[in-house]
């Protein structure tokens, strides 16, 4: 967790100096909450830190990958279902339906990986949609499990003895230790040399090929490691809803968690955190005062990709930049 300087530009420092506060601050949110009385952010905490756990998961494909997927919300649903479906086979333990629902939308995402990342650019994207949509299709034709209704959990997975997730601070903490550790997996692929292979590969593919890397392969093992971790994140989610229905697989989610991942930072560890973060308190903010708060969020949005068209974690780093060459001159 230490805060030192990148040893290159392909290295992702955890940033320790302001993120240690900021842990902090979450460990102590629902305690905070709870004196003022405001026990219902805990719930909104929580979807904010799943939904910042699917960003994280598509950035580590688009922004540290180049690849560009519309069907990334697919993998989020294939999880929901897989432990909605768990629990409803009496299955409710989340030691094993949740490494279950990793293990399914990762097969899934190895299989549409080995055919989609033969194609690049617009064909890539494409294909993923359509894969997505297959497996909306699919899951709407289940009628045994909900079909177009969708299903409800009777309960939330069981963890351990004491721990009971039906109580919204015990499921916020259980949230945040997982969302910590998958930021400090990638932090930790991306300043390996996977991570600094993937990285070249998304600047210039045509020549890390000419170098004898094995760029399918790379691509095929982060495009996997992507949708388990948005596997974990539907584990999470249909664990906080009670419910899920094939509208998590749609096409437009995935939009969602792009517009998340372009807010943050493409290309910024933190970027489908800050992304996720900004995109629903703004959409808590704005369904206070008015039923179209779509459209007030989609000005504010347009307004910020023209003030920061790199993402919110651009500002830092642009501030830093000058900041060192303030510094040096």
């Amino acid at each position: 967790m230490a805060d030192s300087t990148p040893s290159s530009i392909l290295d992702h420092s955890l940033h320790a100096r302001w993120a240690l506060p900021l842990l902090a601050l979450l460990l102590a949110f629902p305690w905070l909450a709870a004196a003022t009385g405001a026990e219902f952010y805990v719930t909104l905490a929580s979807r904010i830190l799943i939904f910042a756990l699917a960003a994280t998961s598509l950035n580590l494909i688009l922004g540290f990958g180049g690849m560009v997927s519309f069907g990334h919300a697919a993998f989020v649903g294939l999880g929901a279902y897989t432990v909605a479906i768990a629990m409803q086979e009496g299955l409710v333990s989340a030691w094993f339906s949740w490494p279950l629902a990793m293990g399914v939308s990762a097969l899934c995402a190895l299989l549409i990986g080995a055919i989609s990342l033969r194609t690049q650019g617009v064909y890539f994207i494409m294909i993923t949609l359509a894969f997505a949509q297959m497996l909306y299709f699919l899951v709407v034709s289940l009628k045994s499990y909900g079909g177009d209704d969708g299903l409800t959990m009777a309960a939330r997975s069981a963890v351990a003895p004491g721990l009971d997730l039906a109580r919204e601070r015990d499921f916020y903490y259980v949230t945040l230790v997982l969302v910590g550790a998958a930021l400090l997996l990638v932090a930790r692929l991306l300043n390996a040399r996977f991570g600094h292979t993937l990285q070249a590969i998304r600047e210039n593919e045509v020549r890390m090929v000419a170098l004898g890397f094995s760029t399918y392969r790379f691509k095929l093992v982060a495009f996997t490691l992507a949708g388990a971790l948005a596997g974990l994140a539907g584990a999470l989610m249909a664990n906080l809803g009670g419910f899920v229905s094939p509208a998590l697989m749609q096409w437009s989610q995935s939009g969602m968690l792009m517009i998340m991942v372009i807010l943050g930072g493409v290309g910024y560890l933190y970027g489908g955190l800050v992304g996720a973060v900004f995109f629903l308190l703004l959409e808590e903010l704005l369904s206070h005062y008015t039923i179209h708060w779509q459209l007030g969020l989609g000005a504010v949005l347009l307004l910020l990709v023209m003030v920061a068209p790199n993402g919110l974690l651009s500002l830092l780093a642009r501030k830093r930049k000058a900041e060192t060459g303030a510094a040096h001159g």
